[in-house]
């Protein structure tokens, strides 16, 4: 007898996805004008890395702090417009101030200021600065990371498919990136190299889901010759349905545990991912799929027709 594993969902599922690929691309599309909307009115908290200053991390001794007593105080030392923000239990603080005009030398006598204000009350836990030069390539580096692993990933999935296949998956990650990028903006959840990394990391995760689906669908392209394309790519889809959900739900159950247990210096990079695996699970199905129902593809890699959707095999096939 052959094991043959366990399904999440009924092996003979025919959830009828292709009925709502419309909604879905139409409720995507809103929302990703919605997310760049946000990111243009609202904008990104970016954090030192990007915008250039200094981030103290202290701990306050007596417990609890007196955020507003702390924002008071230290914006009377004329070092701009500092961002003071508790977190955890409230005896730690996140102190962000400016890059200072003067260069180095006036970022450090700006620590230098707060700390003599702070005194011996608190426990510094980290000091990071970060000069406007640094900051600027940090941002050029990260813009084009991500767009370099898009425009690779996109050459990949065309090389190994066809270029219906490669449109379906680059729309489907730049709908993934869109929508994390809104979330930050809707959020102001604070956007770092941790969250570079989180953007990849999600890219990565999409186009692995996509690629599954993918492959399905050209193995029963060549399998199935007259069956209408709408139906075999619902097929498809069913057909990895649990393992695509088996696999986002094990990765969401670790992603669980660092939220609740990896402390706030990765919460970002954390939800960011959280949310990245459920839209690029989304997208693998409902926009990367729709795409390629839309475009057609052929039956075959011998040179036929493009089969469009609700059409059968050329003749002879």
């Amino acid at each position: 007898m052959t094991w043959r594993g366990i399904d999440f969902f009924p092996h003979n599922l025919k959830f009828p996805f292709s009925k709502w690929m419309a909604f879905a691309v139409i409720g995507s599309l809103l929302l990703n004008v919605l997310s760049v909307g946000l990111a243009l009115t609202r904008g990104i908290n970016f954090s030192i890395d990007f915008k250039g200053g200094t981030l103290i991390e202290i701990h306050s001794k007596a417990g609890v702090a007196d955020v507003a007593s702390l924002r008071h105080r230290i914006g009377a030392l004329g070092l701009g417009s500092p961002q003071i923000q508790a977190f955890d239990d409230g005896t730690n603080v996140l102190i962000r101030l400016e890059a200072q005009p003067g260069g180095d030398k006036a970022q450090a006598a700006g620590v230098n200021k707060v700390k003599e204000l702070l005194g011996d009350s608190v426990e510094y836990r980290r000091i990071e600065t970060v000069g406007p030069t640094v900051s600027g390539e940090i941002t050029k580096t990260a813009f084009y990371a991500v767009f370099a692993s898009l425009i690779a990933i996109g050459a990949y999935v065309w090389f190994r498919f066809e270029w219906q296949f490669a449109l379906g998956a680059s729309l489907a990650l730049v709908h993934d990136v869109l929508m994390t990028v809104g979330l930050f903006a809707l959020t102001q959840l604070e956007f770092d190299n941790n969250c570079i990394a989180a953007l990849l990391t999600i890219v990565g995760y999409s186009i692995n889901d996509t690629v599954v689906v993918s492959d399905r669908i050209r193995e029963n392209l060549r399998k199935f010759k007259k069956m209408l394309l709408p139906d075999l790519i619902d097929q498809s889809i069913n057909e990895t349905l649990s393992r695509t959900v088996l696999t986002a739900g094990t990765v969401i159950i670790a992603l669980l545990a660092l939220l609740f247990f990896g402390g706030s210096v990765i919460r970002s990079f954390v939800i960011a991912m959280l949310f990245g695996i459920v839209t690029g699970t989304y997208s693998s199905v409902f926009i990367a799929s729709t795409v390629l129902e839309w475009l057609g593809v052929k039956r075959d890699w011998s040179g036929n027709k493009p089969v469009v959707s609700g059409g059968t095999a050329p003749k002879g096939a």
